[in-house]
C-alpha cells in the first residue's frame, strides 16, 4: 500500500495559501493606513496651525476618521479571515489526528495520549490570536524606516538604531526561554499522564491507602512543571518589559532628536511628532513578537510534535476491496510480540481453523492465549509469519470493512460512554430488531429491561453503574451484534454465574448453527463441550492442537502418565 502526504499538517496549511496571501494583502492595507495618524499631525502641525484654517482642520479630521473607520474593518476582516483558516486547518486534520492517536495506543500503549488534539487547539488558537499579526506587520518595517529616511538620515539612522535593539531583545528573550518551556511542557504531559493513569486504577490506591505514596510521585512531577515554568515566565516577562520600556523610550529619544533638528531647522514640527508615531509604529510589531513568544513557542513545539505523529504514521492508500470474510482463518508461521518488547509472547504458530468452527483455546498464565486473540483479529503486528482470513492477509483489508466482520470481547471489559442500545451497536445508529436479538442471544434481554431505562439507560463512562457480569454479558453482545463472520471471546465466563454460563453456552451453540467462526480463550474446562477443537498453548508454543475429544484424551493420558511418574 502506498503512503499518503494528503492530511499531514504542511498540506494543510499550504491548502490555505490564498487565505494567507489575502491576509498579507489586508496586512499591507492595514500598515499603509497605519501611516495615518503621523501624516494627521504632520498637516496638523505644519498647516493647520500655520494657517489657523479652521476648514482645513476639519476636513482633515474628517478624512482621518472615515480612514480609522476603513482600518477598523479591515482588522476585522483580518481577524475573521485568521479564526476561519484556524478552524479550517483544525477540521482538515482533526479526523486524521483522532485516529492516529489510536493507532499509536494499539502500537506504544504506553504512549497513548490525547496530547496530540490539545496540539492541534494550540496550534489553532495561535493561528487565530493576536500574535499572527507581529508576522504579518514585521515585514512593513522597512517601509517605516524607509520614511523617516525620507524625514531626515538622522531619523532613518536612528530607527535603524531602534530596531537592532528592540530585535535583539526579542532573541535573547526566545535563548533564554526555550529550554525552560521545552522542559515545562514535558513535565507537565509527564504529570498528566500519571494521574490520568493512576485514576484508572483508583480503586486499588483506595484500598490499599496508596494515596500519600502516589501524590507525592505526582508532586515531584508537577513541582518541577511549575518550577520551569515560573522560571520562564519570569525570564520572558523581564524580557517583554525590557522590549516595551525600550520602544517607549526611543519614541521618546526620537523626539528629543527631533527637536534638536527642529531648532535647526532642519525638520518641521510635524515631521517631529510624525516620526515618533512611525517609529511606535515600526516597533510594535517587534514588541508584540518579545510579548507573545511563549505563545510562538508552545506553538512551534506544538507543530514539531504533529509534524513527527503524522510523519510517524502516514495515511496508507485504501487497500483494494475484498469481498466479505466468511470466516476462515490460517496462520503461517507467526511470531508476535506485545508492543514495546522484543520478547516474542507467541513463536511459530501455524495452524488453520475453518469457516464455522469453534476453538477452544487454553494453557496457564502468561501461554500467550491474549496475544493469540490479538493476532486474530489484527490489532498486533507480526513480527514473522502472517494471519491470513479467507486467504487474504489481515493488513490487505480495510480495517473499518473488516471491523463490521469481526466480534472481540476483550478480557478487560470497557464500555463508552452511552446508552446500552449504543453500546451493543458498536455506536453505530442503533438497529432496534438488531440489538434486541443480540441481547436476547446472550440471555441478556431481561436484565437490560430491569434498567432504569431499558435499552435506553445511560452507561456513563466506563460502564461503572453496572456489575462485572453485566458489563460482561453486554460486552458479548456487542462482540455477536449483527452476526459477524469471526468471533473472538477472551474469557468471556471470568465474570458469570451459572445462568450468565449457561447463557454463553446458548449463545456459542446458536453461532454454530450459524456457520460462525468462534475462537474462545477459557480457563474454565466446563464450557470445552461446545467446541470441534482445542488449541494448548504453552510459554507461547503450540503444544496441541486438533479435535476437542483427541486433544482432551491426549491431555487426561498426560496427566495420569505424569501422575504415576510423581507418586505422594
Amino acid at each position: 500500500m502506498l503512503k499518503s502526504t494528503e492530511h499531514n499538517l504542511k498540506s494543510a496549511i499550504k491548502a490555505s495559501k490564498s487565505a494567507f496571501l489575502f491576509t498579507a494583502l489586508v496586512s499591507l492595507m492595514i500598515n499603509l493606513l497605519m501611516l495615518v495618524p503621523s501624516l494627521y499631525m504632520l498637516q496638523l502641525y505644519d498647516r493647520v496651525i500655520a494657517s489657523r484654517s479652521e476648514e482645513t482642520l476639519l476636513m482633515l479630521t474628517l478624512i482621518v476618521v472615515a480612514f480609522f473607520i476603513v482600518m477598523g474593518v479591515l482588522e476585522f476582516v483580518r481577524s475573521r479571515i485568521l479564526i476561519r483558516v484556524a478552524n479550517s486547518i483544525d477540521m482538515r486534520l482533526s479526523d486524521r489526528i483522532f485516529n492516529t492517536m489510536f493507532t499509536l495506543a494499539n502500537r506504544f500503549p504506553s504512549r497513548a495520549t490525547a496530547l496530540p488534539l490539545n496540539d492541534l487547539g494550540q496550534i489553532r488558537q495561535f493561528l487565530a490570536g493576536t500574535p499572527l499579526f507581529a508576522f504579518f506587520d514585521a515585514p512593513w518595517i522597512p517601509i517605516y524606516i524607509a520614511i523617516l529616511f525620507l524625514f531626515h538620515p538622522w531619523f532613518g539612522v536612528f530607527g535603524i538604531f531602534a530596531v537592532i535593539i528592540v530585535a535583539v531583545l526579542t532573541i535573547v528573550n526566545e535563548a533564554r526561554t526555550k529550554e525552560r518551556i521545552d522542559s515545562s511542557n514535558k513535565m507537565f504531559q509527564s504529570s498528566q499522564n500519571f494521574i490520568i493513569s493512576s485514576l484508572r486504577n483508583s480503586e486499588v490506591i483506595e484500598a490499599m491507602g496508596m494515596h500519600e505514596q502516589i501524590r507525592h510521585r505526582w508532586k515531584d512531577r508537577y513541582l518541577t512543571f511549575l518550577h520551569d515554568q515560573s522560571y520562564a515566565s519570569d525570564e520572558a516577562g523581564v524580557w517583554s518589559n525590557l522590549s516595551k520600556l525600550s520602544r517607549i523610550l526611543m519614541q521618546s529619544l526620537i523626539l528629543g532628536l527631533g527637536g534638536y533638528l527642529t531648532i535647526t531647522s532642519q525638520v518641521t514640527p510635524g515631521m517631529m511628532i510624525a516620526g515618533s508615531i512611525i517609529l511606535g509604529r515600526a516597533l510594535a510589531p517587534l514588541d508584540l513578537m518579545t510579548a507573545t513568544w511563549k505563545q510562538f513557542t508552545s506553538a512551534r513545539l506544538s507543530y514539531a510534535r504533529l509534524t513527527k505523529l503524522l510523519d510517524d504514521f502516514p495515511i496508507l492508500a485504501p487497500p483494494t476491496p475484498l469481498p466479505a470474510p466468511k470466516g476462515q482463518i490460517t496462520l503461517e508461521n507467526l511470531t508476535i510480540a506485545p508492543p514495546e518488547s522484543k520478547l516474542p509472547s507467541l513463536k511459530n504458530i501455524s495452524l488453520s481453523i475453518a469457516t464455522g468452527e469453534t476453538v477452544g483455546v487454553i494453557g496457564p498464565s502468561a501461554a500467550g492465549k491474549s496475544s493469540f486473540a490479538r493476532a486474530l483479529i489484527g490489532i498486533w503486528k507480526p513480527i514473522s509469519g502472517v494471519v491470513r482470513i479467507d486467504g487474504a492477509q489481515i493488513e490487505h483489508y480495510d480495517r473499518a470493512f473488516l471491523g463490521k466482520h469481526i466480534g472481540y470481547l476483550p478480557q478487560d471489559i470497557e464500555l463508552f460512554e452511552g446508552s446500552v442500545s449504543e453500546n451493543i451497536a458498536r455506536y453505530a445508529t442503533p438497529d432496534p430488531e438488531k440489538v434486541i436479538e443480540a441481547a436476547m442471544l446472550c440471555g441478556v434481554h431481561e436484565m437490560i429491561l430491569r434498567l432504569p431505562q431499558g435499552y435506553d439507560t445511560p452507561i456513563g463512562i466506563g460502564g461503572t453503574s453496572l456489575s462485572g457480569g453485566q458489563r460482561q454479558r453486554i460486552a458479548l453482545a456487542r462482540a455477536v451484534y449483527d452476526y459477524p463472520s469471526i468471533i473472538v471471546l477472551d474469557e468471556p465466563n471470568s465474570n458469570l454465574d451459572d445462568i450468565g454460563e449457561r447463557a454463553l453456552v446458548n449463545a456459542i451453540i446458536e453461532l454454530k448453527k450459524r456457520s460462525i467462526t468462534v475462537v474462545l480463550i477459557t480457563h474454565r474446562p466446563s464450557i470445552l463441550g461446545i467446541t470441534d477443537k482445542i488449541l494448548l498453548l504453552r510459554e507461547g508454543v503450540l503444544q496441541l492442537y486438533g479435535k476437542r475429544d483427541e486433544v482432551l484424551t491426549a491431555l487426561s493420558q498426560k496427566n495420569i502418565s505424569s501422575s504415576e511418574s510423581n507418586p505422594s
